[in-house]
């Protein structure tokens, strides 16, 4: 592991036990580390509780035997949750009322007026936000130069306070306009609502993003106050139920912090399961000597793709489902397209994939837990790439009649073999994707060739192959326990804290001494907020960014702080590789933004793989079609540099790969999988 990659401590290792978990949308995965003189690694998965995400983690731990470590509280956990995601795509944000200028209560339902579709004629429109009866206009309203232009006066406070009481909100939003200048207004309101003893979950916007663009800023608050009752009660419930366990949350931007002050901070948590994917595809990606990667995480409701030229690249520009979610996150695209992906026809009689899935709950027909509908697991067990009769998480047994049936039924409806429909389905979900990849890489400018596709997930290493040629790439790369990936990089992830600031001056015109004071501000407030939950163990790393864009821009980018000319320029080459073109245009510094995170010393896991293993046979024929049989591997058996030509499956308890026809599988010294095109692309 890299010097920046593992958050756990060598002081610590003697005497506490270390437990990844990522609870997805299907299964709940776990890693467990004890270490000693050794290191030993155990892995589990288990069918997630969607109605009570905490039950499927108190299920987890007993499964691996830590009952009694977590009542002593020598268990040390770190967590990464679908919780705030699933609340916000669902539409089951707290009733919130939203408090702003005279005159502005309705910036949330205008937004940017943006079409999703260009040309469309007609497309859904948009649900609001908050309704206009809970939209609360109020005073203190600030100018763009942090001037006054309307005091907030104490009639106005008691007035705001006895309408928020009317309403019976469980949460309140406070979006002032220019409040990042100053946050006296904000901060006086939401004093006056907590003095007022009102039960209710507040967030303030010059705490939760103190930057430009009210909108972007609104939506942030908005989420954070609305997502905050679901997070902070889910929280409540799995500290209460870890008793004196240290528990930690991974953030959207890859860095953890205490559940308590995550119970604070819903709006930080929406990616915080496939962060933890991305930490470890970098740390593996280094002891690999790889360092230019796509990944897909592919589970059993959604995939995540992104792009590692060497850094886990973040953004501030993100979305969940039609709102932009302006907290730094890592930069990744996500599809509704997994294992649990329901195939149907549409009614222009086309077979389609997703994004609906069938989740934990029936989940895919071939479970036996009451699924009906066709799935992209189906799919794929009856086309062998999976073995039938093979046990998942929950004591799960793969049924191939139950598979074919599912799918014979669709099959029936295109006039199509059942073997026909099944391939069908896996083509399409391919190419949904094929198109997500060259989202993140040829339309930023970058040529898929000159990358390694990293897959993991569950489902992931089934399409790895397919993915690779509908980007005409030579290598993959499917790391040992891919499966249970993003649960491995919570234990690699460091305590930290990313804060920004906007400015909003011209480059040529800044003071560097104004500007090194203002970072070196922000960079104290994330050093003392790191130390208010703990004293640092290791040592704190800070790295500035700012965020640049050309005068009369919208849009910005990030490029490290090096001083105002190599910074300009860093940022005239970005601009040309993502958007194809630069200008002689003066540049604007809008944001400021400073990374504090915790570096402690990496622990080295054991290798999967034994050089003096003799190669492994296969466990079974599994049945591809009438005509063709092709075998299948355990995993955990394969020796280094034994060689499987495709095709053929690999088999392991977290996860399946499909070595495709002209593809060669090899384990490397890690115990990664090592995949190779043996044919050129015509």
């Amino acid at each position: 592991m890299g010097e920046e990659s593992s958050g756990i401590k060598n002081q610590l290792l003697s005497d506490k036990i270390f437990l990844g978990i990522d609870a997805g949308g299907t299964f709940t995965d776990f890693v467990c580390l004890r270490v000693g003189e050794t290191v030993e690694v155990e892995v589990h998965k288990t069918l997630s509780t969607p109605a009570a995400p905490e039950q499927a983690i108190l299920n987890g731990i007993e499964a691996l035997g830590l009952s009694g470590e977590a009542e002593r509280g020598t268990l040390h956990i770190i967590h990464g949750s679908t919780v705030a995601t699933n609340a916000a795509l669902e539409g089951e944000n707290a009733p919130t009322a939203y408090v702003t200028n005279y005159g502005f209560g309705d910036t949330l339902r205008l937004g940017r007026q943006t079409r999703p579709a260009l040309y469309a004629l007609e497309f859904p429109t948009q649900s609001t936000p908050v309704p206009s009866a809970y939209c609360l206009e109020t005073g203190g309203r600030m100018s763009a130069e942090g001037k006054i232009l309307e005091t907030l006066t104490p009639e106005e406070l008691k007035d705001l306070v006895v309408r928020i009481k009317d309403l019976a909100p469980e949460a309140v939003a406070i979006n002032l306009l220019f409040s990042f200048l100053d946050d006296s207004s904000e901060v006086a309101i939401e004093k006056a609502i907590t003095d007022s003893g009102l039960p209710v979950f507040v967030s303030r916007s010059s705490a939760v993003l103190p930057v430009y663009k009210e909108y972007e800023r609104g939506i942030a608050t908005w989420l954070n106050a609305s997502l905050g009752p679901v997070v902070s009660g889910y929280l409540s419930r799995l500290r209460a139920s870890m008793n004196r366990c240290s528990l930690m949350i991974m953030q959207s931007n890859g860095e953890t912090l205490d559940a308590g002050t995550a119970a604070e901070s819903a709006v930080r948590l929406l990616l915080s399961g496939p962060a933890g994917g991305l930490i470890a595809m970098k740390t593996l990606g280094a002891q690999a000597d790889v360092s230019k990667i796509i990944s897909f995480d592919m589970g059993g409701t959604s995939t995540d793709v992104a792009l590692l030229d060497g850094e886990i690249a973040t953004t501030s520009e993100g979305y969940i489902g039609a709102y932009p979610v302006a907290v730094p996150m890592v930069d990744m695209h996500t599809i509704g397209a997994g294992g649990g992906s329901i195939a149907y026809v549409d009614q222009g009689g086309m077979l389609q994939v997703g994004p609906r899935s069938s989740g934990a709950d029936p989940g895919p027909a071939c479970y036996g837990l009451g699924g009906r509908h066709a799935t992209v697991t189906d799919a794929n067990l009856v086309l062998g790439r999976l073995v039938p009769g093979a046990r998942l998480a929950g004591n799960l047994t793969l049924s191939v009649a139950k598979a074919r049936n599912a799918v014979g039924a669709l099959a029936q409806e295109v006039a199509l073999s059942i073997e026909e429909t099944a391939a069908g389905i896996i083509s399409i979900t391919n190419e949904h994707m094929a198109r997500a990849i060259r989202e993140i890489s040829v339309n930023r400018g970058y040529d898929p060739t000159d990358f390694v596709l990293a897959s993991f997930g569950g489902a992931g290493g089934l399409h790895v192959c397919a993915l690779a040629e509908a980007m005409r790439m030579h290598q993959a790369l499917v790391p040992a326990r891919g499966g249970v990936l993003s649960a491995l990089g919570m234990l690699m992830a460091s305590r930290g804290r990313q804060l920004t600031r906007t400015l909003g001056v011209a480059m040529d015109g800044i003071e560097i001494s104004e500007l090194q004071a203002a970072m070196k501000e922000l960079e104290n407030r994330a050093i003392e907020e790191l130390t208010e939950e703990g004293e640092p163990a290791g040592k704190l790393v800070c790295k500035r960014s700012i965020d640049l864009r050309y005068i009369g821009q919208s849009y910005t980018l990030n490029v490290p702080f090096q001083g105002p000319t190599d910074s300009i320029a860093a940022f005239r080459t970005l601009h040309e590789r993502r958007y194809g073109y630069s200008l002689s245009s003066s540049v604007e510094l809008v944001n400021i933004c400073v990374d504090v995170r915790e570096v402690s010393e990496p622990i080295q896991l054991p290798s999967e793989t034994a050089a003096d293993k003799q190669p492994a046979k296969p466990i079974e024929q599994n049945l591809i079609s009438e005509a063709d049989n092709i075998p299948a591997f355990p995993r955990e058996a394969l020796a280094l540099g034994q060689q499987l030509v495709g095709p053929c499956v690999i088999a392991e308890y977290s996860a399946t790969v499909y070595v495709a026809k002209h593809w060669l599988a090899e384990i490397d010294t890690l115990g990664n999988l090592r995949l190779s095109r043996t044919q050129s692309y015509q």
